[in-house]
């Protein structure tokens, strides 16, 4: 008999996170900073969480393993995690973990709405960090965690500043400056990319964001070509991607895809048919529906809405 899917709770919003976890409600609809000396990693639910959300944390008196996807994340004393939307993630403490000490540390999480006022270009691809495939967590120096925790506090403040024009990209440019510190200890500790072999989640999410880098009017792919670019068929890569996130190819593929829209919606200038064909759409009415069925909006309403 075929065993059951495991349940997924979806977590599309932060304020979702937040509940889920029972972390105090956000003062931001898309970026939370947790201070996770209040809450217990034994207390969180051990039921996978599939986020659309990207979370970092730096988490000490932990010791055990985060199931991440396909993997398993090795998280010790001290070190920095970080995990991209779409992955169920859960917190497994160790068996034979030293005594419990009062706990410390943050979490930040925050929507990729947050990024949507970038320039056009890849995210997270020059974070590396986040990739499916990394296994450690980041070990960090006394002064590298400084550093990133005074970013930290920078991002907390502004997070809980009463909304108003500047409020998303001062935001954004806070939480670039915490990446790019993250960045330059990753660096440091992998100077060169890990020489470990990307799992077929990895290589799907790697084509497709490579499709996204430089689309320009190219065709749409469909779920063949990815297929046939992993040597593998349709139904197989459907079956792996539903069975560690809970969604399939074509689902994966249509969430990048409005992503990437509604990034160049809020940064360019383009009509809706401009904006359409560049992402490779071959008929804008098609991309307008799919746009209104998944965001709730059409394209020209969430361009004036935001």
């Amino acid at each position: 008999m075929k065993p059951a899917a495991t349940p997924f709770a979806v977590l599309d919003t932060v304020a979702d996170f937040t509940r889920h976890y029972g972390f105090a409600v956000p003062t931001h609809p898309l970026l939370a900073v947790i201070d996770l000396a209040q809450y217990p990693v034994a207390d969180f639910p051990h039921k996978p969480a599939l986020r659309h959300l990207y979370l970092i944390i730096l988490k000490r008196h932990f010791h055990g393993q985060l199931p991440y996807g396909q993997q398993q994340y090795d998280y010790r004393e001290g070190s920095l995690g970080f995990f991209a939307p779409g992955q169920p993630v859960r917190f497994c403490p160790a068996a034979e973990a030293p005594a419990p000490a009062a706990p410390q540390g943050w979490l930040v999480a925050f929507h990729p709405d947050l990024l949507a006022r970038r320039p056009p270009g890849p995210f997270p691809g020059n974070y590396p960090f986040f990739a499916y495939r990394v296994q450690q967590a980041l070990a960090l120096s006394a002064a590298e965690e400084q550093l990133l925790t005074t970013a930290v506090t920078s991002l907390r403040q502004e997070s809980e500043q009463p909304a108003d024009a500047f409020s998303q990209e001062l935001l954004s440019t806070q939480l670039d400056v915490l990446l790019q510190h993250a960045r330059r200890a990753y660096h440091r500790q992998f100077p060169a990319s890990p020489a470990t072999g990307p799992d077929l989640l990895s290589r799907f999410e790697e084509l497709l964001a490579a499709y996204l880098d430089r689309a320009a009017e190219q065709p749409l792919p469909s779920v063949q070509h990815f297929a046939e670019a992993l040597h593998v068929s349709p139904a197989y890569l459907g079956e792996v991607l539903r069975a560690h996130t809970g969604q399939n190819a074509q689902q994966h593929l249509h969430a990048a895809l409005l992503e990437k829209a509604k990034q160049l919606l809020l940064s360019t200038s383009w009509s809706i048919r401009e904006t359409a064909f560049h992402l490779g759409f071959e008929h804008p009415s098609y991309f307008s529906r799919l746009f209104k069925d998944k965001i709730g909006l059409t394209p020209a309403e969430f361009r004036q809405s935001a």
